[in-house]
């Protein structure tokens, strides 16, 4: 493993250096460029390492090109005009991918595959995820340089002045959560509910093959240079079961995964590498990985804690967090700031980071996933504290300045980290530049974010509350949350409304033309689509055999009324939901018609009864069954 590289930093990005590390290890065969789409999916090819030896700086410049009706542009790579080029970027890291299943005949190492980060064009035009980040970054930078330079007081409470700023640093971590599972096994999801209620796998001991596996993932990391930090049992999971051949089966756990911050965009490049580098070492061990965000009904879904910063690398080589505050506060007017404008804009920003079917199902009360607009600071600013009901949370360490920073709770391991970011640093930027051109300080901002619902503020909405340091879901009612932190969408459909409903709110992404009203079509009509697709061809046919075998199960000899009473009960909701007759529609055949003639109001209304109704089922087939003495 040692004779292998992993990967080519960005400083040896040079024809010459390229030529001679690559000439240098004829194990890495294949070269693949990884374009991201708009739904998050990446692409991968093998190109024969001779061909980019030979046009390293064509491949700067667009020398591979894709049908881009293949992936996910839809209203702007359509059939009749579908070529998509494919621009290498030489300013990220490079990572290799190894086959360890396919072992060079020469040097008898793995075949490695030189993965390179790419943005997508459609004529000339950058149009893929990756791009979108960057602009937002380059757009968030320049501005909040130009604000600092015009108004030079937004830095009072620093101990350094505009002159002194060599550049302004964004970063970025992600938490990456997932199951694992021995293939065709299934646990029982009361006993999965039962375990995670009495926390038994919450940072238990790993044992046999999960084991192995978890620790192959953080050495491959260490190799990589992504700086693990830690790898453990999530709150999901039961006890493996001992096979005879004395492995264990019946696998069923969560497991999370953390690693080093980055700036920006070599964070969401880094998530991505080690997904696919957990998927496939896991696999080498005859486990299964998904990264689901709702895989087990009842269950503990898997998130993605997405961590953000702003920092300053002062011309004497001095960082400086921005977020950290030199006064008696939490936070600094920046951080402040930054967090009233996520806020304040997060119905924009919520499509982006929930933008599935699978994602809204986590997002539920009494699972600790967050639900309500609303952040939480600490009950005093000398014993920092965690609010783990709330959305955005502020981390802080007394210690260690520059670890202050916030962290959106709302991701889930398939949010599109690219687009996510793009929209949290367009909804800070908004927020740093009420509080910079309105000569903000600390005290202002902080009495603002602590508001009232009702009470007057300048920036924030006057009937919404943003701050809690209460458990927002014992502390509150349904109605107060929804009054005090606004409503959670419960479909995508009512997710995507926001982009919709407030026009004033989405002029913030589209702020410089980070989001162009293209991309933002095009991003709403691969999202419906999605929606729409997953529940015809997805939901529906997994309700469908989850109902067939919701069977009568009891003989009638030895059935009582109570027994008979729940079947009748059981087998009309069945029938409820899936089957017609001459005088009924069932509800799968009115969503199916909802579908046909896009009536997207009706199908989110029908879906949210079809959970309903199979939620009721699921319960009184479970009672039903516990009622039976022979089964």
């Amino acid at each position: 493993m040692k004779n292998l590289i992993y990967v080519i930093p960005k400083e040896n990005h040079s024809d010459k250096d390229i030529k001679e590390i690559l000439l240098a290890h004829s194990e890495v065969k294949f070269v693949s460029l990884v374009g991201i789409d708009l739904s998050g999916n990446d692409t991968d090819e093998r190109i024969p390492m001779t061909i980019f030896l030979n046009d390293i700086s064509g491949f700067a410049k667009g020398a591979i090109q894709t049908d881009g009706s293949s992936v996910v542009f839809p209203g702007i790579a359509t059939l009749n005009n579908a070529k998509t080029d494919m621009l290498a970027d030489f300013d990220c890291n490079w990572f290799i991918d190894y086959n360890y299943e396919n072992i060079d005949f020469e040097t008898k190492l793995p075949v490695g595959t030189l993965k390179i980060p790419c943005l997508l064009l459609h004529n000339n035009i950058p149009v893929d995820s990756r791009s979108i980040l960057k602009k937002s970054i380059n757009c968030f930078k320049t501005t909040l340089h130009n604000l600092f330079k015009e108004y030079p007081s937004a830095l009072a409470s620093f101990d350094f002045s505009y002159e002194d700023i060599d550049e302004i640093l964004l970063t970025s971590a992600t938490e990456l959560e997932f199951w694992v599972k021995t293939p065709n096994d299934d646990a029982d999801i009361e006993e999965l509910s039962t375990s995670q209620e009495l926390k038994e796998q919450y940072w238990s001991r790993l044992k046999g093959s999960v084991r192995t596996a978890l620790e192959q993932c953080l050495t491959l990391m260490e190799y990589y240079g992504f700086e693990p930090e830690m790898g453990h049992k999530e709150v999901g999971g039961v006890k493996a079961q001992l096979g005879e051949t004395g492995s264990l089966t019946h696998i069923m756990e969560q497991l999370e995964i953390d690693w080093k911050f980055s700036d920006a965009l070599q964070c969401a490049d880094n998530e991505l590498f080690i997904r696919n580098l957990v998927r496939e070492t896991f696999r080498r061990n005859s486990l299964d990985v998904t990264f689901l965000a709702k895989p087990v009904q009842d269950v503990a879904g898997s998130g993605k804690h997405v961590h953000i910063g702003v920092a300053v690398k002062l011309k004497n080589g001095k960082r400086v967090n921005l977020f950290t505050s030199t006064k008696k506060h939490f936070l600094s007017t920046i951080g402040y700031a930054s967090a009233m404008g996520i806020l304040k804009n997060y119905e924009v920003i919520n499509p982006f980071i929930s933008p599935t079917n699978d994602s809204l199902r986590r997002l539920k009360p009494g699972f600790e996933a967050p639900v309500c607009i609303v952040t939480s600071l600490g009950h005093s600013v000398d014993v920092p504290s965690r609010n783990r009901s709330i959305l955005l949370a502020l981390i802080r360490d007394l210690d260690n300045p520059l670890a202050t920073r916030f962290e959106l709770r709302a991701p889930n391991p398939h949010t599109n980290t690219y687009l996510a970011l793009a929209t949290l640093y367009m909804g800070m930027l908004d927020g740093l530049v009420y509080a910079i051109k309105n000569n903000k300080c600390e005290d202002d901002l902080l009495s603002e974010l602590s508001k009232a619902p009702g009470e007057d503020s300048e920036y924030l909405e006057k009937h919404r509350a943003y701050r809690s340091e209460e458990n927002v879901f014992d502390f509150y009612t349904d109605e107060d949350r929804e009054e005090y932190f606004g409503k959670a969408p419960k479909t995508i459909y009512e997710n995507l409304l926001g982009l919709d409903e407030y026009p004033e709110k989405l002029e913030v992404l589209k702020a410089h033309g980070v989001f162009t009203p293209s991309l933002l079509n095009s991003f709403k009509m691969a999202i419906t689509t999605r929606w729409v697709t997953e529940i015809n061809n997805r939901i529906l046919n997994a309700y469908a055999e989850e109902i067939r075998n919701s069977k009568m199960i009891h003989t009638p000899e030895k059935a009582l009324d109570l027994d008979l009473a729940n079947w009748q009960k059981i087998n009309d909701l069945r029938h409820f939901i899936m089957k017609d007759t001459y005088s009924k529609t069932s509800l799968f055949t009115k969503i199916k018609e909802a579908s046909k003639v896009e009536n997207y109001k009706e199908l989110s209304a029908l879906q949210l009864e079809l959970d309903a109704q199979m939620e009721e089922l699921r319960l009184c087939y479970s009672n039903y069954k516990k009622n039976l003495l022979d089964i």
